[in-house]
């Protein structure tokens, strides 16, 4: 989804606010199976990050998985804020994510691998928000950037 563009997906009455940011984890429930709305919720890419950016609230849909209803909402792929090296750190340049950290218990860890990004995948540099706020552990020179997917 190019920036701007939405999607309609269907997600929990108690999820469906504007502004909300999620990862869509996938279909892995056996209670979706024979659900009549089911190809409008599992309709998002798995692994990516969305927000909601308004609610459809004219219609309800019962569900066993979010305990009262679904309801439409349409959905964009949402900002990333990461870690790059300081030299992919470009404004509004395309890099391919790579992640080859294994170091977990660093407090940057998160930032490096943020919820909702895919290794391997294209991604626009928007803002550059500025230095690592931690020292990298292996000695690299990192930006905290905004990524959006290509």
């Amino acid at each position: 989804m190019a920036k701007g563009k939405t999607k309609v997906t269907l997600i929990g009455t108690k999820l469906a606010k504007q502004g909300l940011d999620f990862v869509y984890e996938g279909d892995s429930c056996p209670e979706c199976e024979n659900c009549r709305v089911r190809k409008a919720c599992h309709n998002l890419q798995p692994g990516r990050k969305y927000r909601v950016a308004a609610v459809r609230t004219n219609t309800r849909h019962d569900c066993p998985v979010h305990h009262e209803a679904v309801i439409a909402v349409d959905v964009m792929e949402a900002p990333l804020v990461a870690l790059i090296g300081a030299d992919m750190a470009i404004a509004n340049s395309r890099i391919s994510y790579e992640f080859s950290c294994p170091r977990t218990g660093c407090r940057s860890y998160r930032l490096c691998r943020p919820d909702g990004i895919i290794e391997g995948e294209k991604y626009v540099v928007g803002e550059v928000l500025g230095n690592a706020p931690d020292v990298c552990e292996r000695g690299r020179a990192l930006k905290l950037v905004e990524l959006r997917p290509v």
